[in-house]
Formats: C-alpha cells, structure tokens, sequence
C-alpha cells in the first residue's frame, strides 16, 4: 500500500477522493446483509450498531468506526463489510450519535476524540468474545480511535488485538484550516454542513437554549460550527481548545497495540506536511503514506473503477500484525 498508484484515469486528490465515494464499485456481487442492535448508553442515550455475523460464533470481529457523517452505508464501510465476509469474520459498524438515520436524545452529538465513547463500545463489542477484535477507524473516526489505544495504553490488548486509522486527520487543527480554504471550503465544508446544520437545529429543539442559533445559522466553515455546536457540547472551550485535545498525533507514542496510520499525501483534507514522520509515532505504530489515494479513496482498477484495494491492505495488515 506505500506504493500504491492511482489509475491514470483519475489524477489528483480531489478526483482520486470524489470518484470513489460517488461511483466506484464497493463491492462485487450480493452485498452482506446488516443487521441492527440499538443499545442504552450509559448516559441514557442510544446509539445503533449494525452486525454482520460470522460463519461462528468464535469467528475474529472486525469493527470499523465510520468518519464525519457516515455510516454503515458509506462506500468504504460496504467494501470492509464485504471482504470481513470473504475471510470468514464478523462485522460491525457502531454508529455515533446521531448518525444512524435517528436523532439521539442526549444534549450531544459525537466529535474526533471521542475516545470514551469508543472504549465503551470495544468493550461491550468484546464481552463474551474468545478473542480480541481487530478494529478501524476512518477519517474522524480513525482519529476517535487512536486517541482511545493512547488512553487505554498497556490495557488496549486486552479488548483489540490490532488497529487501522485511515485518512484521519490526527492534526486536527491542519485539517480544519484545510478544508475551511478555496475548493475545499466550497465543496467539502459546504457538504458536511449541509447535513450537520440540520442535526443540530433538531438538537437545539429537543434542547432549548443549548447554543445560539443565530450563531449556528451564521457558521460558513467547520471551524464556525465546532466553535459554536461540537466544541461546547461536549466539554471544550472552544474549536482551537477542541483541535488540540482531540488530535491523536502528538499522543502516537503512548500507544502499546499493533496500530497502522494511513494517509495519502495528496489527501485534500490532511496536508501531508502534518503527518508524522517515520520513527517519530512510537514502535508499536505503523505509517504509509502512499503519494495518491485522496481522502479515503484509494481508487483500483479499470473504469469505473473500485474501492476494494486499500480495504484489502489493511485487512491483510491487521491479520498478519495479530
């Protein structure tokens, strides 16, 4: 996967990020059936998590964290669905608050160092399982997940064998300042906030006064929304005060597992120049960073072309680190 090489047809990171998440075939033939569990948080909330079995019930359990506005649904969450079904694992994909197509109750949503919500999920995902689970993160949800395996340092292994984060953004303030600028600003950020400005007027009805929505309304870029919505809602002083403490980079030495960071360094939301540098991430972390592949396409084959290739690698990856 270091080496790996966009098809000619598809040159750049915009191209190589847009294409696959629109029209790339996620998998070949039937796609594996999901089933869904709704569980009580310790909170009184709820989040929906959707499973698809093993041929056993010892069968190893991949669980993948979905990134900013995703789900169970998105392009790369179908494609790992479908290769853990071809090699024999169960499945899972545990949805943030908010994101499994129902508003949840609490006065909050989700953010990219959730890591207490991501423990609480490896752990109930682990009860009663023979084996640790292999799990991955993508974009906002790799960045969750790394800052998890730092927090729970030498006790990780004890809940996941092995762990991916893909095209996260574990700088959070350069990739914020990223996509808030030029194309990015007018396509990526415009596309988030389409569907996250509706979610939070819906919280702010179920919980009047929570934040201004004048303040809300008048947010143009990820940074006026974090400072106005996910900052304050989940306990941070602010978007700068947010970035800091939620970005998993300068954390990477405290992590004790088998853990793969990978990002393409033409990745339009994660500038290369923020990505950790080879033997500065700890010994136990692995880093590619492939020249192409966009954010979260990593594109294979003839036109119109999948994205089953970088899925591939890091399942492969995490079978042979475990």
């Amino acid at each position: 996967m270091e080496g790996f090489a966009a098809p000619w047809w598809l040159p750049g990171g915009n191209a190589q990020t847009i294409w696959p998440a629109l029209f790339s075939r996620r998998h070949p033939g039937v796609p594996p059936r999901l089933r869904r569990e709704r569980w009580a948080t310790p909170d009184g909330d709820f989040i929906d998590v959707d499973f698809a079995d093993g041929p056993t019930p010892a069968a190893p359990m991949l669980v993948l964290f979905h990134g900013l506005e995703g789900s169970s649904q998105s392009h790369y969450a179908r494609a790992f669905a479908h290769l853990a079904r071809e090699a024999g694992w169960a499945f899972a994909v545990p949805h943030f608050r908010g994101c499994s197509g129902e508003l949840n109750h609490a006065p909050r949503a989700y953010h990219s160092g959730d890591f207490e919500e991501i423990g609480w999920i490896l752990e109930r995902l682990r009860a009663g399982r023979t084996q640790p689970l292999r799990a991955v993160g993508v974009s906002l949800g790799g960045n969750a997940l790394l800052r998890w395996a730092e927090e729970a340092g030498d006790t990780a292994a004890r809940t996941v064998a092995a762990l991916a984060a893909v095209s996260s953004p574990i700088d959070l303030a350069a990739g914020g300042r990223a996509i808030d600028r030029g194309f990015n600003r007018q396509v990526y950020a415009r596309m988030f906030l389409r569907t996250m400005k509706p979610k939070a007027l819906a919280k702010l009805a179920q919980h009047p006064g929570l934040f201004s929505r004048e303040r809300l309304l008048a947010a143009r870029s990820l940074y006026e929304f974090d400072d106005v919505f996910t900052a304050p809602l989940h306990g941070f002083r602010g978007t700068d005060d947010y970035w800091m403490r939620a970005s998993a980079k300068p954390h990477l030495q405290r992590i004790r597992i088998p853990a793969l960071v990978l990002n393409a360094r033409n990745d339009p939301f994660v500038p290369a120049a923020s990505l950790p540098r080879p033997g500065s991430a700890g010994r136990h972390v692995t880093l590619w960073q492939p020249r192409h592949g966009g954010h979260v396409g990593f594109p294979g084959g003839r036109f119109p072309g999948h994205v089953l290739t970088m899925p591939e690698a890091v399942l492969q990856w995490l079978q042979r680190s475990t």
